[in-house]
C-alpha cells in the first residue's frame, strides 16, 4: 500500500502535540510538507517528524502546490476557513482543527466548498473517539435512554487560562472558553442526542476574573490588558424539538466542580453522566427500584480498531486516513461540526444583544 502525503498548517501546539503524533504513529502516511508563518517551527516539524525529509513552507498557498492527499489546518480559528476552502479547491482532504469556524456562514462556505470539490473534510472533535463516549454513543443509538429531552454540556475550569498563542486574542479566535473547550462539549451532547436543530437560544458572557493577577493559574499569571475574550459563558438552548441543552464552559470561574468535554444526558428511559476519572455512570429504574451502573471501559470491546493504541488522537487520525483511502465513513462531518458553529454564534450574539437569539 503507497503511503499518503499529508501536509500541515500551522506547526503550533495542536499540530505537535496531537496531530504530528499521531501521524507519526501511522505507517502508510508519510507528513512531507510543513507550514507555518514563523519559518522556525515549519522547520523544527519537519526535523522532528519527517527526519528534515520534508518541505518547510510560511505561506500555505505553497504548500497546496504540493502533490498532496490530505491537508491538516491546525491555525487560529479565524483562518479556518480561508484555508480549508483553499485547500479543497486544490484538491486536497481536509483535516480542521475545531472550531469548524468562527461563525455559520463561514462553515457553510466550506461545506459549499467541500460539495464542489469532491473531498473529504472533517473536524477535530477528537473526544468522540474517547472509550466513554464510543460505549456512550452506542447506547443512544440502541435507543437505551429513549427520547432524550434534557442534557448538559460541561466545559468548566477552575483556573486554567492558556496564556500562549493567541488564545485571549478575541479577533483571532473568535472567543475564549466557549468556542475553544465549550465547543467540544456542545459537540459531544449534540452527538449523543442525534439533533442538530436549534430553535432558539439565551447565552451570558462574562468578563470578571480576566483583570485579576496573582490568580493562581495552572499556566502562569496571563496578561489582563491581552485578556480580550470572556473568562466563562453559559447558554440555554431549545431545540426544534423541544428538548433542552444547558452548556457551560469557563477559563477561570470560582467552582471545584470542574470538568471539561463532557455531557450529562437526561431520556424517557434512562440517562447518562461522564465524569472527570473517564468513567461512565448510567442510571434508570429497573424492577420499581432505581439503579445506576458503570461500564468496565478498560476492558475494550468499543475501539474502531482493535489491537491498536486507543488515545483518541490516534483513533481520530486512524478514522481520518481510512476514509481518504474509501476504507470508511467520516465518523466527524462537517454538517455536525457547522450546527456546533451555529449554536455557539447563537450563544455569542445572544450575550452580545441581551435577548434570545432565534435560528431561522
Amino acid at each position: 500500500m503507497s503511503k499518503l502525503k499529508v501536509g500541515i498548517i500551522g506547526c503550533g501546539g495542536i499540530a505537535n502535540g496531537k496531530h504530528l503524533p499521531a501521524i507519526k504513529e501511522l505507517k502508510d502516511v508519510e507528513p512531507v510538507a510543513f507550514c507555518d508563518i514563523i519559518e522556525e517551527r515549519a522547520v523544527k516539524s519537519n526535523k522532528e517528524f519527517a527526519d528534515g525529509k520534508g518541505k518547510a513552507f510560511t505561506d500555505y498557498r505553497k504548500l497546496l502546490e504540493e502533490k498532496l492527499d490530505a491537508v491538516y489546518v491546525c491555525t487560529p480559528n479565524s483562518s479556518h476557513c480561508e484555508i480549508t476552502v483553499a485547500a479543497l479547491k486544490a484538491g486536497k482532504n481536509v483535516m480542521c482543527e475545531k472550531p469548524m469556524a468562527i461563525n455559520y456562514a463561514e462553515a457553510q462556505k466550506m461545506i459549499k466548498a467541500r460539495d464542489e470539490s469532491g473531498k473529504l473534510l472533517t473536524i477535530g472533535y477528537q473526544n468522540r473517539y474517547r472509550k466513554d463516549s464510543l460505549y456512550l454513543k452506542r447506547e443512544c443509538d440502541a435507543g437505551v435512554f429513549g427520547e432524550i429531552y434534557y442534557a448538559k454540556a460541561h466545559a468548566v475550569r477552575r483556573r486554567a487560562v492558556p496564556t500562549w498563542g493567541v488564545f485571549l486574542d478575541e479577533q483571532k479566535q473568535g472567543g475564549g472558553p466557549l468556542i475553544d473547550i465549550g465547543t467540544h462539549a456542545l459537540d459531544l451532547t449534540l452527538f449523543m442526542m442525534n439533533n442538530y436543530d436549534p430553535l432558539y437560544c439565551v447565552g451570558t458572557t462574562y468578563h470578571k476574573l480576566n483583570d485579576q493577577k496573582e490568580a493562581a493559574n495552572a499556566w502562569g499569571d496571563w496578561d489582563p490588558s491581552k485578556f480580550t475574550v470572556e473568562d466563562s459563558a453559559f447558554g440555554f438552548v431549545v431545540m426544534k424539538n423541544g428538548a433542552t441543552i444547558i452548556l457551560e464552559s469557563s477559563w477561570a470561574l470560582n467552582t471545584v466542580d470542574v470538568g471539561e468535554a463532557q455531557t450529562s444526558i437526561c431520556g424517557t428511559k434512562a440517562g447518562a453522566q461522564m465524569c472527570n476519572d473517564g468513567k461512565l455512570i448510567i442510571n434508570g429504574v429497573k424492577n420499581n427500584l432505581q439503579y445506576t451502573t458503570e461500564p468496565n471501559l478498560q476492558s475494550g470491546g468499543v475501539a474502531f480498531f482493535d489491537g491498536q493504541s486507543q488515545r483518541d488522537r490516534d483513533v481520530e487520525a486512524q478514522t481520518f486516513i481510512a476514509a481518504v483511502r474509501g476504507q470508511r465513513k467520516l465518523y466527524v462531518t462537517a454538517e455536525q461540526a457547522a450546527a456546533v458553529t451555529r449554536i455557539l454564534e447563537g450563544i455569542y450574539e445572544s450575550a452580545k444583544s441581551g435577548k434570545p437569539y432565534y435560528f431561522n
